[in-house]
């Protein structure tokens, strides 16, 4: 590489996992020289790193590279990430596109890169994902606020409908004294909220027989950082001991994201999740027992092939009993390779787009509720993101998003304060008392 600097530009599809590990590898370009800008510009150095959880995330990821080619034609583009595990020939053969590295590679892009001389043809670094074993260790850096840590990656569920396992193959670990290790990294930059990520993050120590409470405990004890959240955690392994722990914590947020997918017992037989909805509704019950107050966010898929309106019917009784705090709502989307892909009574997308619209109308009521019943309580908030209309957003312990005039001095600091009412942009308005 000549001695004049190059630009590289970074471009993120899907979960916080993939920006957790964008962000490594942004890292590693940093320490060859490289200097980051934004995707909107000018680079050498295109990275995109891919999702292939809906067909529209992979309509995406050939948008960004058709879009950047056009936009700096001699430009390096590499694609890494799960579409590019799972479909690398598709990709090598897009006009532009210098290299695919699937997921046994993607943590050594760098070394790949050469002099950045566009080639005739891309060149593929795949595996078979069966084969894969080792452990790309990642967290996200630059927000002044918080971090993506990857604790865990890969899946042995093989739900009926998921791509992920052929992705990013077996449920594997990193060490809890090297998670440990990264977790005091972010604490010397400053960092004062870590949120931790995986792909079925509740499976940890599963490659290394550890527990995940006791990556949870020793967390606890690192000096410097304040806020941790669990990114998303499968019912079935919520433990007593997981809810005791985060209800006693004073750093373990009262903050669950928990995925349902269906409340109705025989989609959840149809897509070969490890729970029924008896299983769920009692993990929700034991939460609010032991933390009243607390943020739970519920994953949800309509139109799964066979759902019929009763099916619906029972899904949204169920959702509007347990009354959880959001719903991040998904319709079904048919993916290669998959068993569900092959199921009969498929859901034509005018019925499914139906019930998307009744969920999110219900997931409406549900957040305001929570809000509304948090109003003259006093809380901790970190204040993080600043808004042209002068005010600035943070969020509660139990992930609430409020806000309040802007003052620089607010910035990635925590605060006291009690929520006073509700703003037209529907976050809470509060009143501070003091820094903690």
């Amino acid at each position: 590489m000549s001695s004049e600097k190059k630009r590289v530009a970074f471009y993120t599809l899907g979960c916080k996992l993939n920006f957790s590990e964008t962000s490594t590898i942004a890292r590693q370009f940093d320490e060859l020289g490289f200097e980051r800008v934004a995707p909107s510009a000018q680079a050498d150095v295109y990275v995109i790193n891919t999702c292939s959880v809906t067909e529209h995330a992979d309509k995406k990821c050939r948008q960004a590279i058709k879009k950047f080619v056009k936009q700096s034609p001699n430009a390096f583009v590499a694609v890494v990430g799960c579409y590019a595990q799972l479909k690398p020939e598709e990709i090598a053969q897009m006009e532009g596109v210098d290299l695919v590295m699937g997921a046994s590679e993607k943590g050594n892009l760098p070394q790949h890169i050469g002099d950045i001389t566009k080639g005739p043809k891309a060149k593929v670094y795949s595996c078979d994902v069966d084969a894969i074993n080792d452990i790309f260790p990642a967290y996200s850096s630059g927000d002044r606020t918080r971090s993506f840590l990857k604790v865990q990656d890969g899946c042995d569920y093989h739900c009926t409908y998921c791509t992920i396992p052929l992705a990013r193959g077996k449920s594997r670990n990193i060490p809890i004294d090297k998670v440990i290790a990264q977790a005091e990294q972010i604490a010397a930059s400053g960092i004062k909220e870590i949120i931790l990520t995986g792909v079925n993050t509740g499976d940890f120590g599963r490659s290394t027989n550890e527990k995940f409470i006791d990556l949870l405990k020793a967390l606890d004890e690192v000096d410097g950082i304040e806020r941790y959240r669990i990114s998303s955690i499968e019912p079935n392994l919520i433990t007593d001991e997981i809810i005791a722990f985060v209800s006693t914590s004073h750093k373990f947020l009262p903050h669950f994201h928990i995925p349902l997918q269906s409340g109705s017992d025989n989609v959840l037989k149809l897509m070969k999740r490890r729970y029924n909805t008896s299983l769920f509704a009692d993990k929700i019950a034991r939460i609010k027992q032991a933390i009243p107050n607390a943020f739970i966010g519920v994953d949800v898929i309509l139109g799964f092939p066979g759902e019929t309106d009763e099916d619906f019917a029972t899904t949204y009784n169920l959702l509007e009993r347990l009354k959880p705090s959001f719903l991040h709502i998904f319709p079904y989307s048919e993916r290669p390779n998959t068993p569900a892909a092959s199921f009969s009574n498929k859901v034509k997308s005018k019925v499914v787009n139906e019930r998307v619209k009744k969920l999110h109308n219900l997931s409406d009521r549900l957040h305001r509720e929570f809000y509304q019943r948090n109003i003259g309580k006093a809380d901790q908030v970190l204040f993080e993101s600043t808004r042209k209309d002068g005010f600035i957003n943070g969020f509660t312990r139990n992930y609430i998003k409020v806000e309040h005039p802007y003052s620089k001095e607010l910035v990635g600091k925590i605060m006291n304060v009690t929520l006073t009412g509700l703003s037209d942009n529907g976050n809470c308005i509060v009143e501070i008392s003091e820094k903690i």
